[in-house]
């Protein structure tokens, strides 16, 4: 078993091992805060209440802004002709998880 955490970033889970790259929701000029909930290193885990205290991990940004892949939602009513065709495309910033510790 190797080392890895169970990070928080803007509301979302995440679980990452070092040299990991992640897709997270885009952060903007935001710097990327991770607050970690579980470390595991081998046999020895960690669990926060919310939070680990003492653990950290460390993140850099690799590209500011990525576009996802493109989703398409259309919405129809049958018997009187309403059809919709709506498209999203959402943004992500990729991150790489240097240390955990």
């Amino acid at each position: 078993m190797s080392k890895y955490a169970v990070i928080k970033i803007k509301g979302t889970q995440y679980r990452v091992a070092e040299g990991d790259e992640i897709l997270v929701d885009k952060l903007g000029k935001d710097k990327p805060e991770a607050r970690v909930l579980l470390v595991v290193d081998g046999e020895k885990v960690s669990v926060g209440k919310p939070e680990v205290k003492g653990a950290d991990v460390k993140l850099k940004v690799l590209e500011e802004e990525i576009k996802g892949k493109k989703i398409t939602v259309q919405t129809y009513k049958a018997k009187s002709r309403y059809r919709r065709k709506l498209g999203f495309r959402p943004r992500y910033t990729k991150l790489l998880v240097e240390k955990i510790g």
